[in-house]
């Protein structure tokens, strides 16, 4: 693993065999139907229809003449379709599952970039921190919101998680537009500083240079010319920018959350050893869950991370692949008596993460002295 990080070590004893045992059958189903791990035709059609979400309202604001409320309509169109992208197609792009091609894998991966995110950043939080150390307070940064959110029983507590349950939700809806503002230059100075890295580590000065450069970019598209091009007062184009990031942060922090922040699912700590109990495969299947599997809407619109145990099993084979491969993963945790986790209907999730986010809340009895 690509990846200087405090060490933690998980464990190698796997008496079930249940990695190997579940990878030679995986394998199997792809070779004996003849199947490639990447997208298909499926995918690269959804990719058209999620960019045609998200870019061809933003053509009509520019060249028609449409009233404020449908210009605010068409703005949470865009934040749908921004999300849409992030899920299917930058998702895949940068777990290099999109295709079997390199440079198709890097090309849909920097996607990220109209969606006002960091390549290097995304690979590194993603792809090493969260799909590594899933579920592991310190190590996954998505379990990392500051003080103002408590996910994990390991993080401090303070009066005002009392109320986080409310005011959460709110707070969802920032992510993409932190992205665009802030996260990405802490991350960037954070990552390099600890040398961590997805592959090669980049220079610092052609990173912060792509920094520099497409936040230009993304500002001048998105911001500086509907000012210059529309007859629309510069505040309410600000708020049209703001409504779409808004949008497209609640439901990528939504869907985020109902994998890995739920009842079911464990957030285990390594002992004074830095050794976990179990092996990286079974941690997955105790820090990940399932939801909606059945809904077909679902299962399209989220790119499959309502399948996330499978996600997080095999993050190199693409999403649309895991309705078939479902099956397989759940029949051989049955089999070594491990658990399967899923929830029925995204309703159910739900409320088991603000059920979650209340029990976050509640003074620790260790503080109740």
């Amino acid at each position: 693993m690509p990846l200087n990080q405090d060490t933690i070590r998980f464990s190698r004893i796997d008496s079930a065999k249940f990695f190997k045992t579940l990878n030679k059958r995986v394998n199997a189903y792809f070779n004996d139907n003849n199947i490639s791990r990447s997208g298909n035709w499926k995918l690269h059609l959804k990719t058209v229809m999620m960019f045609t979400l998200f870019l061809a309202p933003y053509f009509l604001i520019l060249t028609l003449d449409i009233s404020q409320w449908w210009l605010l309509l068409l703005t949470v169109v865009m934040g749908a379709g921004m999300a849409g992208v992030g899920m299917n197609v930058m998702h895949d792009g940068n777990h290099g599952s999109y295709s079997s091609k390199k440079w198709v894998n890097n090309f849909m991966g920097g996607t990220i970039y109209v969606l006002a995110g960091n390549v290097y950043n995304w690979q590194v939080q993603h792809n090493v921190l969260h799909h590594t150390y899933t579920n592991i307070h310190g190590h996954d940064e998505d379990l990392d919101a500051g003080r103002i959110i408590r996910f994990s029983e390991h993080a401090p507590w303070y009066k005002f998680h009392k109320f986080q349950h409310y005011y959460s939700v709110f707070l969802y809806g920032l992510l993409t537009f932190n992205w665009a503002l802030t996260t990405d230059f802490k991350q960037t100075k954070n990552y390099l500083s600890r040398k961590l890295s997805y592959g090669k580590l980049p220079s610092p000065v052609k990173q912060w240079s792509i920094i520099a450069i497409t936040k230009l970019i993304y500002v001048s598209i998105w911001i500086v010319i509907p000012i210059l091009f529309m007859s629309i007062a510069w505040w309410k184009i600000l708020i049209g920018f703001f409504v779409m990031h808004y949008t497209a942060g609640l439901i990528l922090s939504i869907v985020f959350q109902l994998a890995h922040v739920v009842n079911k699912t464990q957030m285990p700590i390594p002992d004074n050893t830095g050794s976990m109990k179990n092996t990286w495969a079974i941690h997955q299947l105790y820090t990940t869950v399932n939801f909606a599997t059945k809904n077909k809407i679902v299962n399209w619109f989220t790119g499959g991370l309502n399948h996330q145990v499978e996600h997080h099993i095999f993050p190199n084979i693409s999403h649309i692949h895991y309705t078939k491969i479902a099956k397989i993963v759940k029949e051989t945790a049955a089999e070594c008596n491990l658990p399967y986790n899923e929830y029925k209907t995204t309703r159910e999730a739900i409320i088991a993460h603000f059920t979650h986010l209340k029990e976050m809340g509640m003074k620790p009895a260790t503080l109740s002295a």
